[in-house]
């Protein structure tokens, strides 16, 4: 605990310093006089611009022949994005549910879900670098440039697992002129953030620099109402980033990057729900409050060599992840259910001690841009080594320090995990004359897993391999509209559960797509859509098993799934922008042998639509801009489990962000809320059949927060 709590002041230390070194210089900016072509660019006349790097290069959004979705860093600032729930909410198909441990989140892009101890459906890099566990994806966003959403198969340029898509976020770089901004924010639940950030030249034109932080702190929205204690506290949520770009000569170019996140936020916060129905709220109730204790390390390093044919990569990269979590096991209390633990009589509680060390190494060429043959070839390495003690124990006082009494001890599983991941890769595109592009990308997995059951000095070793081949066809139909047809697969390792019990297989899934990506109306209005039809084999889904009430990824033997996703942006007048977009997701079962009478159901977590719609207006007036901005999100209803019986119903999420700034925008002021009607809903729910508990159990959805804040930059 001394090691966390030692991290998070040197963390708010740097930010304290950042934050006085930014408001040192910002009234010298401010006395610049305001230039008309500053105010007027409030209010532009077309859309922005925005580039993309989703096929390994950078390249505007709209020659792109990929379903995605992108966040500039202006959309991001007047969203209010500030964290990876907040973009996801903003992206149709895709949905991002937080529950049992303050990191651990659940992904699901285009029916394929993340699941509990297995590999994520969705490859997320940041700055280049892939972040390879699960609990990285939770994260705050501060100092971010650009945020894509891909959807569909990826693997063949953006690694292991990417079957369901990827998430690719570039925060800010080193500049070669001082720089820097300062963000504070409060609201309610006693919320607190700060964020700050400077970057700049050691040596000019050759050694830059970027360090940049954050820190969250809440009293929490959700009551506990037996204790009477807020479950979702956050004591602290901090981070530093640090960058180092070094430009050695004109071809040479390495860039250093090594963050620290440090956090005590809560646990184990579902709420025991007796009437087994998703749509009856309950507050949670249980008699020991959880806490999760958890840092996380990462460090990169990349270097870019320009030759004349191209550009040669090499990113080494290490994460060390550590979470430490307690908290109630029968998720209740001795006045509500004084049978105790599945009628035993006795209260009880859980815990785990989980730390990930992950090394990897990948090395690419990537050829000229302007060239009519192009091609990126590269191998990635990744060894992960995978500690997790679980424990479940008599619970006689309600205190978490119960987990170490070794004579209150339940059950105990130790396990060492090693999966040694190797990977080839490559793509090819030839322009066939002006209009037509045909790319072909292959990429080879192969996973070696190694489990060791300390507690019972057991071994088991399995490996998985798979080819994913890919194809696109682009036509440029005219010009401003461009049409694409895709062929890709998608593969995730299969793996261990808990000692004792069974592995589970490979997922694989081969998807065809076809789409339009239109610029109309002189750039004003930006109109994309894509239809797509996946066949999954041995699709993966998690559950708790009834009998033994055991942690379980099990197959499904096929799923076919099948929809379209539609994104637009307008901008009628200047000022007035509305964007969004509709996806939908038919995702069923076709062969289950296990339980064949959930054949035509939907998938686990499946949501057959997501509406988004935003509407945004802005305006400059002397020297002042305006802005005022609507999101709304309707949600389709939600299936929990393969059977099919637990539906959580339709609702709709309502957000909202007014804010004046400076013409230069040096300063900025701003107020928002989040889930405007306060909408009650579960972010994770599992059904009494699959709890391994006897009744259903519900991770609640946050509550409705407001705030304001202020931000300078200079």
């Amino acid at each position: 605990m001394r090691r966390d709590q030692g991290c998070s002041k040197f963390i708010d230390a740097a930010l304290g310093l950042t934050l006085v070194a930014v408001a040192s210089t910002v009234a010298a900016q401010e006395s610049v006089p305001v230039p008309p072509a500053a105010a007027a660019a409030a209010a532009p006349e077309t859309l922005e611009t925005v580039k993309v790097t989703a096929q390994g290069r950078v390249q505007e959004l709209q020659d792109v022949p990929v379903s995605v979705k992108t966040f500039s860093a202006k959309q991001i600032e007047a969203a209010n994005i500030t964290s990876t729930q907040d973009f996801i909410n903003l992206t149709p198909n895709v949905a991002f549910d937080h529950s049992f441990t303050f990191a651990n989140s659940f992904v699901t892009i285009r029916g394929v879900s993340q699941l509990n101890n297995a590999d994520s459906p969705v490859a997320v890099v940041i700055d280049g670098v892939p972040q390879n566990n699960q609990k990285q994806l939770k994260m705050n966003l501060f100092d971010v440039l650009r945020i894509e959403v891909l959807k569909g198969p990826q693997g063949a340029l953006f690694g292991r697992n990417a079957i369901g898509g990827a998430i690719t976020i570039e925060t800010r770089q080193p500049t070669n002129q001082l720089e820097g901004f300062g963000n504070v924010e409060v609201g309610n639940a006693h919320t607190a953030m700060v964020s700050a950030g400077v970057s700049g030249p050691i040596v000019d034109d050759k050694l830059l620099y970027r360090v940049a932080g954050d820190s969250v702190r809440s009293s929490g929205l959700i009551e506990n109402t037996y204790l009477h204690r807020m479950v979702d506290r956050i004591d602290h949520d901090s981070g530093l980033r640090g960058k180092l770009l070094f430009d050695v000569d004109d071809r040479l170019r390495l860039d250093l990057r090594a963050s620290v996140n440090d956090y005590i936020g809560g646990a184990v916060t579902d709420s025991k729900v007796s009437s087994n129905r998703a749509n009856d709220i309950e507050s949670p109730r249980e008699n020991m409050l959880g806490q999760t204790v958890g840092y996380t390390y990462d460090g990169s390093f990349k270097a870019n060599y320009r030759t004349d044919l191209g550009t040669l990569s090499a990113i080494s990269a290490y994460t060390d992840l550590t979470e430490r979590y307690r908290g109630d096991l029968d998720f209740s209390n001795p006045v509500d259910s004084p049978g105790g633990f599945l009628g035993f009589g006795f209260q009880a509680g859980q815990g785990q001690n989980l730390r990930v060390r992950m090394l990897s190494q990948e090395i690419r060429f990537t050829s000229n841009d302007d060239a009519p043959f192009r091609w990126i070839a590269g191998g990635l390495m990744l060894y992960t080594q995978r500690d997790l003690e679980t424990r479940a124990f008599f619970d006689t006082n309600g205190e978490r320090n119960q987990y170490d009494d070794a004579t209150k001890r339940l059950i105990e599983r130790n396990e060492h995990n090693n999966n040694r991941a190797y990977s080839l890769f490559g793509q090819v595109e030839e322009d066939f004359g002006a209009a037509t592009t045909v790319a072909v990308g292959l990429r080879y997995d192969r996973d070696a897993r190694q489990q060791h059951d300390i507690v019972a000095d057991d071994d088991r070793n399995r490996s998985f391999n798979s080819v994913q081949p890919k194809i696109t066809v682009t036509e440029r139909l005219m010009k401003g509209l461009l049409g694409y047809a895709t062929f890709s697969t998608g593969f995730r390792s299969g793996g261990f559960n808990a000692p004792g019990l069974p592995d589970f297989r490979a997922e694989t899934l081969r998807n065809y797509e076809a789409g339009i990506k239109s610029t109309l109306l002189d750039n004003r209005l930006l109109l994309n859509g894509s239809a797509y039809f996946a066949q999954s084999k041995n699709f993966q889904y998690f559950f708790v098993d009834g009998a033994t009430a055991a942690q379980l990824i099990n197959n499904i033997e096929r799923v076919h799934i099948k929809g379209v996703d539609i994104d637009f942006q307008y901008l009628p007048v200047a000022g007035l922008q509305f964007d969004g977009g509709v996806g939908t997701t038919d995702s069923r079962i076709r062969q289950n042998d296990a339980t064949p009478s959930t054949v035509g159901n939907y998938t686990p977590k499946a949501s057959p639509y997501k509406v988004n719609l935003g509407v945004q207006y802005s305006q400059a007036l002397l020297g002042v801009v305006g802005m005022a901005r609507f999101d709304s999100e309707l949600r389709s209803k939600r299936y929990w489990q393969i059977d099919n019986a637990d539906v959580e119903r339709s609702f709709a999420l309502y957000n909202a962000r007014i804010s004046v700034s400076s013409a230069k925008d040096v300063w900025s002021a701003y107020a928002y809320v989040k889930n405007l009607a306060n909408t009650k809903y579960y972010a994770d729910f599992n059904p009494n059949k699959y709890s391994g508990l006897g009744y259903a159990i519900g991770a609640l959805a946050d509550e409705r927060q407001f705030g304001v804040g202020t931000r300078i930059r200079f």
